[in-house]
């Protein structure tokens, strides 16, 4: 089988972190997000995984030639040279989709982290008989997405309905679809929406399916939305492998801590922390709903709340960072210092308060 991830452009909404690697190679919970996605593909039987993408190829393929080896899987990419929208990729990279196997391929959104149920998505698919089958995930507030509108008995969808200003369901994309190779007959070589143009003219033939996603699901494209993926991403690892997750008397809730990293005497750390590899945490700190990256040092009682650390940055003594506060890489805050909401940019000292949310060049 193979899979293709769309991942496309520059990765604005996580900058300063996308400012130096492409954000699918950003980490999540102590792992690149794409390869989240790359071993749980893997695990059903993908051998070919195909990168869409128009931005700095080739750091992606350095970076995960030495996946490649180990998961035993082959990745290539597909080079857009203009933006094409959701569904231009598919076309662009059909020769590499197509086999003689006629097996349906996986189409999956870079951004999105979820437990990737694609064993019971296989048998979905193929029980429906229909042409393409999209996840669906259910919302609170349906109303700021698209929702799909099913049959509830089949999973057949029925319509997609924009932004509904009354309640029409509360089913919306999530992001990870199983087309049949003749979906690609539908599409064109140009900038076009797998959502808009192409999914409504297989459900209006009655050969489009949505299976309802279990488990948690998160888009982590930004900032805010990446420390609510944590937090749910933790909570699952809670449920299923509980002994990747650090215990001890420092430890509060979920925490992921890379072996690696060095903690001090009378830290509190937690709940929902994930600290990076080689990372030195100095005693008395308290990091709690944040993402501390490889190389970061914290030094004594400074105090971290739902913010991201970027690589290799320290945080002085006494420090209080918090708020969506975003470090980009080997950034630096002074003793004392305290950030509310500062999206610093890389390689930069800071001497003075950040008192409210702002951009530091």
């Amino acid at each position: 089988m193979k899979a293709l991830i769309l991942v496309g452009g520059f990765g604005t909404r996580l900058r300063p972190l996308t400012l130096s690697v492409p954000k699918p190679l950003v980490e999540f919970a102590n792992k690149p997000m794409i390869l989240h996605q790359i071993e749980a593909l893997k695990a059903v039987g993908v051998n070919e995984v195909v990168l869409a993408i128009n931005y700095q190829p080739e750091v992606m393929l350095n970076f995960l030639k030495d996946f490649e080896t180990n998961l035993g899987i082959k990745i290539t990419c597909s080079q857009e040279t203009e933006p094409l929208g959701t569904a231009g990729p598919l076309a662009l990279a059909r020769d590499k989709l197509i086999d003689d196997s006629g097996e349906p391929f996986f189409v999956l959104n870079s951004d999105v982290i979820s437990e990737y149920p694609f064993e019971q998505m296989i048998k979905f698919h193929k029980a429906h008989g229909g042409e393409a089958s999209i996840m669906v995930t259910k919302v609170d507030e349906p109303s700021k997405y698209g929702v799909v509108v099913t049959e509830e008995s089949t999973g057949k969808v029925e319509k997609f309905v924009e932004k509904p200003k009354l309640f029409v369901g509360n089913k919306i994309n999530a992001g990870i679809y199983l087309l049949n190779p003749a979906v690609l007959d539908r599409i064109e070589l140009r900038p076009t929406s797998i959502e808009k143009e192409v999914f409504p003219k297989i459900a209006a033939e009655g050969k489009l399916f949505a299976m309802v996603l279990p488990g948690f699901w998160m888009d982590i494209g930004q900032p805010r939305d990446y420390i609510t993926g944590l937090r749910l991403y933790l909570d699952s690892l809670r449920k299923k492998s509980s002994s990747k997750l650090a215990i001890g008397p420092h430890v509060v809730g979920n925490v992921l801590v890379h072996e690696s990293a060095q903690i001090g005497e009378g830290c509190l750390i937690g709940p929902d922390v994930a600290i990076g590899p080689g990372c030195v945490v100095e005693s008395g700190v308290r990091l709690s709903h944040c993402t501390v990256m490889r190389g970061v040092r914290i030094k004594k009682h400074a105090c971290i709340s739902s913010s991201i650390i970027g690589w290799h940055s320290t945080v002085g003594q006494w420090a209080r960072v918090e708020n969506m506060t975003i470090l980009g890489e080997d950034v630096h805050v002074c003793d004392e210092i305290y950030s509310n909401g500062g999206v610093v940019l890389p390689h930069k000292e800071i001497k003075s308060s950040i008192l409210k949310p702002e951009i530091v060049m």
